[in-house]
C-alpha cells in the first residue's frame, strides 16, 4: 500500500483509503474520490501536492491531503 504522491506521474491508481479529517474526507467523496475509483495522476510537484484527473475531473492536493489518500496500483 502506498500514499498518493507517491505513485508515478500517469499511472492509474485505485483509492483504497482515505485517512484526512472528516471534512476534508467528506469534500474529496463528494467530488467523487471513493474506495476503488481510479486515478490518474497527471503532474507532481517538488512541494509534494499533486494534479489527479479522478471521474474526468482534474484537482489539485497539497501534499498532506494527498499522503492521507492510500492507493494500490493495478485492479481495484
Amino acid at each position: 500500500m502506498m500514499k498518493l504522491n507517491e505513485c508515478a506521474k500517469g499511472s492509474t491508481c485505485y483509492v483504497k483509503n482515505v485517512l484526512v479529517a472528516d471534512a476534508i474526507g467528506r469534500r474529496l467523496e463528494a467530488l467523487g474520490l471513493n474506495e476503488k475509483t481510479p486515478v490518474v495522476l497527471l503532474n507532481k510537484k517538488g512541494s509534494g501536492s499533486v494534479i489527479i484527473k479522478v471521474r474526468g475531473t482534474r484537482l489539485a492536493l497539497g501534499r498532506q491531503i494527498a499522503s492521507g489518500i492510500e492507493v494500490e496500483e493495478g485492479q481495484a
